[in-house]
């Protein structure tokens, strides 16, 4: 599914009108009744014992609050509606659709004064559901005194909040909040959500999400130009293809894991298992070879290989001939998962990246060994994927934590484009970058899934997607994907605080299964 900007929703409307013969007022009738239609599911069908306040704004926004009021009286609902502009200032749309509630008896207060405000807080203190039609994707910035001491009033009085396309006071390309916002705890939007509905904090303001078709052109919301998209199941679905009864292991691809130093092997040993856990048919891990007891241990399905060590029991420079060799025989390779931070680190880097004529995955230490050398992921000729956490792509971009953090679909976006490289910025909503511009954005996953181990389980699923054959990007996308429902069906089994990244891995395959149909 796609996800639209508010310039890009407006663009919509307009195209739907002039190309499709769409009247607008169609769209904001359409939007007015499925905004009715969740009331209803939302009030269990009581709808004629309860009591509904609608608080609607000067633009189009509240004409969608308007239609909604109307339907809502013509179900038998008392319905009072507050409109916070003067009439002059109404959208034409919104005007019309006034003049239609009152030509039928609505219950209609202007909000322009302290005796005004009084009345909204006796209606609201009786309602048993509030509708949030003031602002809509236009909005940015901090609401005025009037509308946030409205919006208070609602955030302190009201049972049950629905906003209609946006929770007024929430940024729509952003999710920021620079004051007062509306909490609502379901949001329904229209045609195509909006980024701020998705990233926080808008996400958490706009509670359980609805998408509501309006009757825009189904053309119109799959357009290729727009390049941010959610991941959802229909996305990961179109990129799986059946297994043919006549293949063997080499077909579904070998990857490649280099990593491993005292301490930290059991990050190889995640990274390898998530690879093959999501149908890889060889997966091969390559550590310090005094290591290699641990590997053997841990794993009857796992083909190590033993590199040539330091004396601090890490990879040393003279392991670089075996790893080449092996690189001429692999799909894939995945490097930094437990390598830990050591000075031969960035030429070992630099080598397998001059070398390689395969993809390749760089992960945890793999990263820090790119920090004061990133620009020589431009110059590599072969697809590579990055998969920082925000701490590791603050200290690759030279940014802070909180930079990267309140722009993350920027700074994900642009780095992609800069380093022609595929960017996995994992967090809370994972995004997918891909260096010709789309983006991608996850958000299943839960808080339990921030436990060690659980960034390799996702590189090596990743690689695993990429040695059977997947698009870098697409195997990128179906990872993130995969990866967070397996840790939300290990969180729906075990609970959160005791979910660990082996439980992500073996809730995987079941998880996998329900695209294999």
């Amino acid at each position: 599914m796609k996800i639209v900007t508010a310039a890009q929703m407006r663009e919509i409307d307009r195209r739907a009108t002039m190309e499709f013969a769409i009247p607008s007022l169609v769209l904001m009738e359409n939007a007015g009744i499925k905004s009715a239609d969740l009331v209803l599911q939302l009030l269990a069908g009581e709808i004629k014992t309860m009591r509904i306040v609608i608080i609607a704004g000067p633009g189009n926004n509240g004409g969608d609050g308007l239609v909604a009021a109307r339907h809502l009286m013509n179900g038998g609902a008392w319905v009072d509606t507050f409109i916070m502009a003067q009439e002059e200032e109404l959208s034409i749309d919104t005007r019309t659709n006034l003049l239609i509630l009152q030509k039928t008896g609505g219950n209609i207060t202007w909000l322009q004064g302290e005796g005004d405000l009084y009345a909204l807080e006796l209606a609201l203190l009786k309602a048993d559901l509030v509708v949030d039609a003031i602002y809509g994707i236009g909005f940015k910035g901090i609401l005025q005194e009037h509308a946030a001491n409205i919006v208070c009033l609602v955030n302190k009085l009201a049972k049950l909040v629905l906003a209609l396309d946006l929770p007024s006071g929430v940024e729509a390309d952003t999710g920021r909040v620079h004051g007062e916002a509306i909490r609502a705890r379901h949001t329904i939007t229209f045609a195509l959500p909006k980024p701020g509905l998705l990233l926080e904090p808008g996400r958490e303001f706009a509670g359980h999400l609805t998408v509501a078709d309006i009757s825009i052109p189904r053309l119109l919301c799959r357009d290729e130009n727009i390049g941010l998209n959610l991941i959802d199941d229909e996305l990961v679905q179109s990129f799986f293809k059946p297994r043919s009864p006549e293949s063997h292991k080499g077909t579904y691809g070998h990857v490649l894991v280099i990593g491993g130093s005292p301490g930290m092997s059991g990050a190889v040993i995640m990274a390898a298992y998530g690879a093959l856990r999501s149908g890889a048919g060889l997966v091969t891990a390559a550590l310090p070879e005094s290591l290699m007891p641990i590997i053997d241990h841990a794993g009857m399905e796992l083909m190590t290989m033993p590199l040539e060590e330091t004396s601090q029991t890490t990879i040393a420079l003279e392991a670089l001939p075996a790893i080449e060799n092996l690189l001429d025989t692999v799909s894939v390779c995945v490097v930094g998962p437990g390598m830990s931070r050591f000075s031969e680190a960035n030429a070992l880097l630099r080598a397998i990246l001059k070398r390689s004529g395969i993809p390749v995955l760089i992960d945890a230490d793999g990263l820090n060994a790119l920090e004061k050398d990133v620009g020589i992921l431009a110059s590599r000729q072969v697809p590579i994927v990055i998969t920082p956490h925000p701490g590791e792509m603050a200290r690759l971009t030279g940014k802070n934590i909180e930079e990267i953090q309140s722009q993350r679909l920027e700074i994900a976006r642009e780095a992609a484009r800069e380093w022609g490289v595929t960017v996995v910025l994992k967090g809370n909503k994972t995004l997918v970058a891909a260096p010709g511009g789309e983006v991608f954005l996850n958000i299943r996953g839960n808080p339990g899934m921030a436990t060690a181990g659980s960034g390799d389980v996702l590189s090596g699923i990743i690689a695993g997607f990429i040695a059977q054959g997947m698009q870098v990007k697409h195997a990128a996308v179906v990872g993130v994907y995969l990866h967070a429902l397996a840790g939300d069906e290990a969180a729906v089994s075990l609970g959160q605080r005791g979910l660990i990244a082996g439980d992500i891995i073996n809730h995987l395959p079941g998880v996998i299964k329900k695209f294999e149909g």
